[in-house]
């Protein structure tokens, strides 16, 4: 993991700049995956279930099934994902956006109506280790927003997924991965119903697909890789350390970044990742090509570093400087909130905007799974109140179809 001094513009900008790339082998080769499933349906997601998730069916579960593959969970894991659930539950409810009836003008009545999405995908990844974590984060929010038809992918289901997917209140469980399942989910075979939207992190071919379908079928957001940014004076080393570590852990090209104007710090921190990295060795790799300590002069340089990266997950000391990081998917702040914390048990979502879209969107929420519809009504006394307005500034942009169709009902009602 690397030091660089922010004085040194020509090496921080390098760092700072890359971003990862799409590679285009993998968005062929998922553009053909999707294509050969829109175009056959069960036949081709057979085919890919066979050769990338290791089953020769497709295997479907339904709550009943589920129920049967929980039950052999330990109750330890059980309680804590029913506590976790019960926090994100607790927090998805206040976000879902209300419905309201305003008049902007006499005689106009517009009304804002919330409706759920009818039925969304939620994928699952099943890499080096399940994420149960990732079936609450996804298909909680989905059904307090009233979601009634909640679809899960993944292509390696244990106990514990089965057991997020019962208390999230997901419908039933298809077990496929990859560009295959989300191309299911866009297009519909007659196994995976069509969904309305996509949610969920994967990996590059997963990725890869939510973007291929997206013109078709509603998706969260690109997810790159997972990030990590520690803004510091005061922290202890060791627990930065940690924190950086741990978010390195999830992807070999994950980022982690500290930027501190405490030169003693960074030393400490950087000897302390050293000393803890033995233990870790899935985090070397991203530490070592995607990792750096950024030393600056002043503590308004390195909130004006951290503003540009945008990142995922941002960690600082003070509320003080929270409120100035307006750039990021989410905030922890102090010693003691342990981003890790976020990830499975404090209740806001963990499926965060990634490579600097924080700067135009937040992390995931229920407010993500309904449709916001207008409906407009005007009386005889509405119609003549804004008439005029709607006239002059339609012939002012020359749409006199547009014109002629109020002045014929004004006319109607004079």
């Amino acid at each position: 993991m690397r030091i660089i001094e922010s004085s040194n513009q020509r090496e921080l900008d390098a760092f700072l700049a890359r971003t990862p790339a799409r590679n285009p082998a993998i968005l062929r080769q998922s553009a053909r995956i999707v294509a050969r499933v829109r175009g056959e349906g069960d036949r081709a997601l057979r085919a890919y279930a066979r050769r990338f998730d290791g089953v020769n069916a497709l295997v479907v579960f339904d709550r009943s099934l589920m129920r049967d593959e929980a039950s052999k969970v330990a109750p330890r894991v059980r309680r804590a994902l029913g506590a976790a659930a019960r926090n994100i539950r607790r927090i998805a409810a206040r976000q879902v956006p209300k419905g309201w009836i305003a008049e902007p003008a006499r005689g106009v009545r517009i009304e804002q109506r919330v409706m759920p999405l009818e039925r969304v995908g939620c994928y699952v990844p099943g890499g080096r280790f399940p994420l149960p974590s990732s079936v609450l984060m996804t298909a909680i929010p989905a059904a307090e927003a009233g979601v009634k038809d909640i679809i899960a992918v993944c292509p390696r289901p244990d106990a514990a997924v089965m057991c997020a997917a019962l208390e999230a209140g997901v419908t039933r469980l298809v077990q496929i991965g990859g560009a295959h399942a989300i191309a299911a989910l866009a297009y519909g075979t007659r196994t995976v119903p069509r969904v309305d939207k996509i949610v969920g992190p994967g990996n590059a071919y997963v990725s890869a697909a939510k973007s291929l379908v997206s013109a078709d079928c509603a998706i969260d957001f690109f997810a790159g890789p997972s990030e990590i940014l520690v803004l510091s004076t005061t922290g202890r080393a060791a627990w930065i350390a940690a924190d950086l570590i741990a978010q390195a852990e999830h992807d070999s090209r994950a980022r982690a970044l500290l930027i501190t104007p405490k030169r003693a710090l960074a030393i400490a921190v950087w000897q302390s990742i050293s000393e803890q990295l033995e233990s870790n060795r899935h985090a070397r790799q991203a530490l070592s090509s995607s990792g750096a300590i950024i030393v600056t002069s002043s503590l308004e340089e390195a909130i004006g570093i951290a503003q540009r990266v945008a990142p995922e997950h941002a960690v600082c000391d003070t509320a003080g400087v929270a409120r100035r990081l307006t750039r990021a998917g989410t905030v922890f702040v102090g010693n003691l909130s342990a981003q890790a914390c976020g990830d499975y048990a404090t209740g806001s979502n963990h499926v965060l905007p990634t490579s600097g879209a924080a700067r135009f969107r937040g992390g995931l929420s229920a407010a993500d799974f309904v449709r916001v519809t207008s409906i407009q009504r005007l009386t005889r006394e509405g119609l003549r109140s804004i008439g005029d307005t709607a006239v002059t500034l339609a012939e002012a942009e020359g749409l006199h179809g547009h014109a002629r169709s109020i002045r014929m009902r004004l006319g109607g009602v004079a």
